[in-house]
């Protein structure tokens, strides 16, 4: 079973448990090795279905929605700083950014960009972003756990036990295409997590077949002879040994359709040589490219931003390592032809103080930032910058757009399904433009 702490992120006593928290969870193994893929929601996929499933859906040309999660809770006023602003330099005397420092931001000129955030003044620039600058919801919950679990469930709801994405899937998903969800660090994403239709997760964007000690062409020969061993006790009399055959077999016709995403993935732009999540961007692109039939994939960024204390070097050094693998995804995905059909949507689970603390950091806060990044994007700000004059009942800056209407554009304008049916109250919300 897959649980907190096993597989799903652990919680806090009294903090609400992740959606698909209690998804039984299957992974495709051999005695002596193990396909790096684990299967969420299975209970009812066939033992065949997972190999039809992928190559009946294959070469899929539709829509994609990559979700990239800023952990921790990003000082969206360090991302766009209000640098002209009497109060932002009153109430951040050491974390204040100055005039000049970053490029400037388009559509507000009250804001600039972080310098780490260049890559993104790129994009916008040529009309690939749409900015978020002050999204949350009303009142917002200062919690990591119960804010992200909104977050991920497309409701303010703590017991909600699916994800907004999951429900999608749910609603117009595959019951034998585990692909179409796919975590790509190694466990459930939980705003994937779904009541019907399985989906996947897996380290990065590589898969492989492996076994202690064995490699190049013994290791080819030692999967070839698992098939032909496993083809001959599929066609047993005994239960126990035909079912045991069946699995072997489709392990290494697995291992054949998945060939060329085990090991170093080969990308025709260069990608920025930090480690997971650069590798996992650029594996998903190949993925895409090669028409596997991922519908949402989920990949967290590099660091964490709750940034208590000394923030100014550990944000500037995770923003970039997050702009710069973003960037390089974008031209990947341009260079390959299908940036016409990706969209990455990038957020966090609140914003931070405007105040700095005695740290030289920023504590938990409310209205935070989000970007819908790709070709497809419309390129224009959603909701306002509204300013420091005026703060909510914590002194916190006021969100001035929702994130569940954020969710409803992107379902409704990008894959085209009815909002109404995966966020509960979707009537209730106006539809920002986000599609170009």
């Amino acid at each position: 079973m897959a649980e907190a702490g096993r597989g799903l992120p652990a919680i806090e006593p009294g903090m609400p448990a992740p959606a698909g928290t209690g998804l039984n969870r299957r992974s495709f193994l051999l005695r002596s090795g193990a396909l790096a893929l684990s299967v969420y929601g299975a209970s009812l996929l066939r033992p065949e279905a997972f190999v039809e499933g992928i190559a009946e859906a294959a070469g899929a040309q539709g829509k994609v929605l990559v979700s990239v999660f800023l952990e921790g809770g990003i000082d969206s006023m360090s991302v766009l700083a209000p640098v002209g602003d009497d109060t932002y330099r009153r109430l951040r005397p050491r974390l204040r950014m100055a005039p000049g420092a970053g490029p400037a931001w388009t559509e507000d000129n009250r804001l600039q960009w972080h310098p780490s955030a260049a890559p993104l003044h790129q994009l916008h620039g040529e009309g690939k972003v749409t900015v978020v600058p002050a999204i949350g919801y009303p009142s917002a919950d200062q919690s990591h756990f119960t804010s992200r679990h909104y977050w991920e469930v497309g409701e303010l709801n703590t017991r909600t036990n699916t994800g907004w994405l999951g429900r999608m899937l749910d609603a117009v998903g595959s019951d034998e295409n585990p692909l179409q969800g796919l975590s790509l660090d190694g466990s459930l994403a939980p705003s994937l997590a779904t009541s019907r239709v399985p989906v996947a997760a897996t380290w990065g964007a590589s898969y492989d077949l492996w076994a202690p000690g064995v490699w190049g062409e013994v290791e080819d020969l030692m999967f070839e002879s698992f098939g032909r061993l496993g083809a001959a006790a599929e066609a047993s009399r005994d239960a126990q040994l035909s079912t045991a055959g069946r699995v072997v077999r489709q392990a290494r016709s697995l291992r054949e359709e998945l060939r060329s995403f085990s090991g170093e993935v080969t990308s025709p732009v260069p990608y920025p040589d930090t480690g997971h999540f650069p590798e996992s961007l650029a594996g998903l692109a190949a993925m895409l490219d090669a028409g596997l039939p991922i519908r949402v994939a989920a990949v967290g960024a590099p660091g964490g931003y709750d940034t208590h204390d000394e923030q100014a070097e550990d944000l500037a050094g995770y923003l970039a390592e997050t702009c710069d693998g973003l960037l390089a995804f974008q031209r990947d995905l341009e260079a390959r032809g299908i940036d016409d059909r990706v969209l990455t949507l990038v957020w966090s689970e609140f914003g931070r103080r405007p105040e700095e603390n005695g740290s030289a950091g920023t504590d938990h806060g409310a209205g935070g930032s989000a970007f819908v990044i790709g070709s497809g994007a419309r390129g224009r700000m959603i909701g306002e910058w509204p300013g420091l004059k005026t703060l909510d009942e914590d002194d916190n800056l006021r969100s001035t757009a929702d994130f569940r209407a954020v969710y409803c554009s992107l379902l409704e304008q990008w894959f085209g399904i009815d909002a109404g049916a995966v966020i509960p109250g979707a009537s209730g919300f106006a539809r920002p433009a986000l599609i170009g």
